[in-house]
């Protein structure tokens, strides 16, 4: 205690309260001050402290006050920001800031506090090592954190990032430089301007130009927390819709000058991409630029990505009705990819159609639009889009309980009675309009809540809906549509043994294949199905019951198809 006392280590009141220490001014004794501020008023006058104002730099201080805007923790709310307004208030009455960014605060797993003693937190240079920060940061920024609440973190999460986003949008790179090397190697180049044909180049252009719109306007506005949900969905149109349903373009399917325009495409949206989301995974969109910078005009390329400004949006390639037709698209695909799930029908079987159900014959127009995408997307024979869809459902309405009840309050059982006596047709009104009043209450969209019904007598057809689209599918299976299921699964064995022997899509070779067992349904379908197997795998195939092996084997497989053992041989041609 003595030793504490007199060296000074240890400086709480009742150690340093009768120290006294010689001032060098010749003013006597100093001794502490009774009165002391509260600590956060010194961070309250941070604006004017840091330039010595107003003693000096008025001009500088005048420039940067009020600041655009301050970012702190939700517990600075009776800290910082109050001392902040409180002084800014009294001096010039005026708040010292623009904008508020408050984040929330991160918890453990368990949703308690962090805590070293507990040790119920992973160490964060552990999480970055193994998943990058890049991962941290997105998984971070697009949490309830950035809209001040509160969020548990988990590492598990961190790592969905990276395969979720990252992963795929770094593929969607390899897969543009591979295509566009071998391009090259065939004497093309990429066009020098976008004359954008094809509907889904439309699409993603319209979206990408769309999207830097939208993120210009937040982050101009400091709403950082629409940001980043608005790229990801982007980046999933991008790597898991885009690239997927364009991959026999990109790799020259349909010709020199589509296979450019493809490319060209991808090029574009890839540095929308990269570019926009920068800011928030800044390792990964520096890698990534520097591979696709290298196609740009030497005038157009930038040292670093971190160089470069945020794009402008090119408005000719604006287009929000390709938008609205790919969006409603999208709908009906994932609805039926649900039902396909459920009745357990693998993706590579073919289902008979769908049918489409819609009020609004706008909707119905731009489904029938995208007919080719959607029977592709869905492996599907057939598409109805009838305009009365009382043939095949029966809609009623009730009260959406979580939404209306506060509203009606003591009348929500009679008007629940009362929407319950409504006839089709007044639902389809009711679906036209958006509004009804009942007992005096105005009752729209999010207050009624639409049921819809199957018919008796369609009993094949499986149904689901989003609450705004109803999509039926047809369950029923037969002999053509097990031939096409397996055509399907005959190429993707093919597709997959080129892969186990790494070969690339342009490695000539010939495929031998023998049907051990002579199960009928196979002999059938490779038999029917030689158009469609020739143009998916490209390269000539063979049966080894009437063809011998005449060249080098390269790689052999026995493996099934249709539960039966089926061998597969590439030999060199």
């Amino acid at each position: 205690w003595y030793q504490r006392r007199v060296h000074g280590t240890d400086i709480h009141r009742d150690f340093v309260d009768d120290v006294t220490i010689p001032s060098r001014m010749g003013k006597g004794q100093l001794r502490r001050v009774e009165e002391v501020l509260d600590c956060w008023f010194e961070s309250g006058s941070m604006p004017y402290a840091q330039n010595h104002y107003p003693f000096e730099n008025k001009e500088k201080f005048a420039q940067g006050f009020p600041a655009d805007f301050i970012a702190e923790g939700l517990d600075q709310t009776r800290g910082w920001f109050y001392t902040l307004m409180i002084l800014s208030t009294a001096l010039f009455d005026k708040p010292a800031f623009k904008n508020v960014i408050v984040n929330g605060l991160v918890l453990a797993a368990d949703r308690k506090k962090m805590s070293k003693s507990l040790k119920n937190y992973p160490d964060p240079m552990d999480v970055v090592n193994e998943h990058s920060a890049d991962a941290v940061r997105l998984y971070l920024i697009n949490s309830p954190v950035v809209r001040a609440e509160p969020m548990a973190f988990k590492a598990e999460g961190v790592k969905e990032v990276v395969k979720v986003v990252l992963l795929p949008l770094w593929n969607s790179m390899k897969f543009f430089l591979q295509n566009y090397e071998r391009y090259q190697s065939e004497g093309h180049g990429l066009p020098s301007k976008l004359n954008p044909t094809n509907t889904m180049d439309k699409w993603i252009l319209a979206s990408g130009n769309h999207l830097i719109e939208f993120v210009r306007a937040e982050m101009a506005g400091f709403r950082l927390y629409t940001v980043v949900p608005s790229l990801l969905k982007f980046l999933e149109n991008l790597t898991n819709w885009y690239v997927r349903m364009n991959r026999k373009r990109l790799k020259g399917g349909q010709g020199a000058e589509d296979c450019g325009q493809a490319l060209a495409t991808l090029h574009t949206v890839l540095m929308i991409a990269v570019r926009l989301l920068a800011p928030f995974a800044p390792f990964i969109t520096e890698n990534m630029y520097q591979h696709l910078s290298i196609v740009l005009p030497e005038d157009q390329r930038e040292e670093s990505v971190h160089y470069s400004s945020i794009p402008e949006p090119d408005v000719a390639l604006l287009n929000p009705v390709i938008e609205r037709q790919v969006e409603r698209m999208q709908k009906v695909v994932d609805i039926t990819r649900i039902m396909r799930e459920a009745n357990k029908i693998s993706l590579k079987m073919p289902i008979q159609e769908i049918i489409v159900l819609h009020h609004d014959q706008e909707y119905i127009n731009d489904i029938r639009s995208l007919e080719y995408y959607i029977l592709d997307e869905l492996n599907c024979l057939g598409l109805k889009c009838p305009s009365d869809q009382t043939e095949y459902i029966t809609l009623s309405a009730d009260i959406n309980m979580g939404v209306a009840a506060k509203k009606l309050k003591g009348d929500t059982k009679k008007v629940s009675e009362q929407l319950k006596t409504w006839k089709q047709s007044d639902v389809e009104e009711f679906m036209r309009t958006g509004k009804t009043t009942i007992l005096g209450h105005e009752l729209d969209h999010d207050d009624v809540r639409i049921i819809r019904n199957c018919k008796p007598g369609i009993e094949n057809y499986d149904t689901h809906t989003d609450s705004e689209v109803v999509v039926l599918m047809d369950k029923r299976s037969d002999d053509n549509i097990l031939m096409l299921g397996l055509a399907r699964e005959f190429v993707n064995r093919v597709q997959k043994l080129r892969k186990t022997a790494k070969l690339t899509p342009g490695d000539p070779v010939r495929v031998y294949y023998h049907n051990l067992e002579k199960d009928p349904l196979i002999e059938s379908t490779l038999k029917t199905q030689v158009e469609y197997i020739s143009t998916a795998i490209r390269v000539t195939w063979q049966d080894l019951e009437t063809h011998k092996l005449e060249t080098e084997e390269i790689v052999r497989e026995e493996t099934e198809l249709n539960q039966k053992k089926f061998l597969l041989i590439f030999a060199k041609p």
